[in-house]
């Protein structure tokens, strides 16, 4: 996804190639084909390639994909999920000023 959100649209090989420790072609069609039927790429033929195309916004996906991810590694905690991150990181006074900007906006009930 990652890819197509750069370029906009690819063929199977230009995402293959783009990708460090590609896996087989035949891999990465078989995803594009899973990430098809789910809604979230569509492709156009274009002679004898497909091209495929974000059907979904990166930060739609985004928020999809962390959900997932802290449904499955923190029973569906955040706070779990947060306090796991922000123990495995040395933040700077930077990162922790926007990290209590975001968690007072959040004491506010303010989206953001």
């Amino acid at each position: 996804m990652d890819v197509l959100y750069a370029r906009g649209s690819a063929t199977a090989a230009d995402i293959r190639e783009a990708l460090p420790d590609a896996p087989s072609y035949s891999a990465v069609r078989a995803l594009l084909r899973i990430l098809e039927e789910k809604g979230h790429v569509r492709h156009e033929q274009q002679g004898p390639r497909y091209v495929y195309s974000p059907q979904v916004s990166r930060d739609r996906a985004r928020r999809s994909a962390l959900k997932r991810l802290v449904s499955t590694f923190f029973g569906g905690s955040a706070v779990q999920a947060a306090a796991a991150l922000i123990g495995s990181e040395t933040l700077s006074r930077d990162e922790v000023a926007r990290l209590s900007a975001v968690l007072e906006r959040a004491r506010k009930g303010e989206r953001g």
